[in-house]
């Protein structure tokens, strides 16, 4: 299913972005070291019943997961890259986290993710990955707009982790989002320009590069949902909810001090 969001449903669009951009970013400003998963889960729990809003992961229950999800944030920690489920970890100094959230707020849903150090140590080839998913995410939006096609921020998101010496799996990535949190079409995070299908004002996307330092090959992890590096090497991940409009991508999901 592809929906065309009308004025008003991307009004609602707008708040549902701005909730997730603020839900994360207290979450990156609370966590230190010694920050256990599980407490992530519950402040993140507690912000979005403060909002009045429902999260899109509780009973989440896809074909790729073990049963419904059942935490309201993905906390993917190291070599984990995606729907990392909530356990019981402090986190370390050092430790690469990557934060994925989603919610539905007045009936239309929004995501992002971002990924963070922990602490005060930045091991280089950390700080790489993660500029590295922030640079291809820019450059998909910035490829976004109406009379592209899906192909065309496949191919600029490919190019630029490409550049930056990683490959790239493409049993994931970017989606069509509205009422529900996933449906077409789908974007892959490589591709060819002036293929797939045809954006138009209206259509949200939820755009997320993800890569692993030395890999392209996931295993899912025994809790039946983290996907991590095949090799247990660091990986990273960064996304936004944008909306296609007459004068190209209004990204949702920018922190506070990052909006218009």
């Amino acid at each position: 299913m592809i929906e065309i969001l009308n004025s008003t449903e991307l009004a609602q669009a707008r708040r549902a972005g701005a909730l997730v951009a603020d839900i994360l970013q207290t979450v990156k400003s609370r966590t230190t070291v010694g920050t256990n998963l599980l407490e992530i889960d519950r402040w993140t729990k507690a912000m979005i019943v403060e909002a009045g809003a429902e999260s899109c992961y509780v009973d989440y229950a896809p074909s790729f997961g073990r049963g419904p999800f059942g935490h309201y944030i993905c906390t993917s920690v190291n070599d984990a890259v995606l729907h990392g489920l909530p356990y019981d970890y402090a986190l370390a100094d050092g430790d690469l986290l990557s934060l994925d959230l989603a919610v539905s707020l007045g009936g239309v849903a929004a995501d992002s993710a971002l990924s963070f150090i922990v602490g005060e140590t930045s091991p280089p080839e950390s700080v790489k990955l993660i500029k590295a998913t922030e640079r291809a995410l820019r450059a998909g939006i910035a490829a976004a707009g109406p009379g592209a096609r899906t192909g065309d921020i496949s191919h600029a998101i490919g190019t630029i982790l490409r550049e930056a010496g990683y490959s790239i799996n493409t049993e994931f990535g970017g989606h069509g989002i509205g009422s529900t949190m996933h449906q077409d079409p789908h974007v892959s995070n490589t591709g060819r320009p002036g293929r797939g299908y045809r954006l138009r004002p209206g259509l949200l996307l939820a755009l997320e590069p993800w890569i692993m330092e030395d890999t392209a090959e996931l295993v899912t992890d025994a809790d039946g949902w983290t996907l991590r590096s095949a090799t247990g090497c660091r990986t990273a991940h960064s996304e936004h909810t944008i909306a296609i409009t007459e004068d190209g991508a209004e990204i949702l999901t920018l922190p506070k001090h990052a909006r218009p």
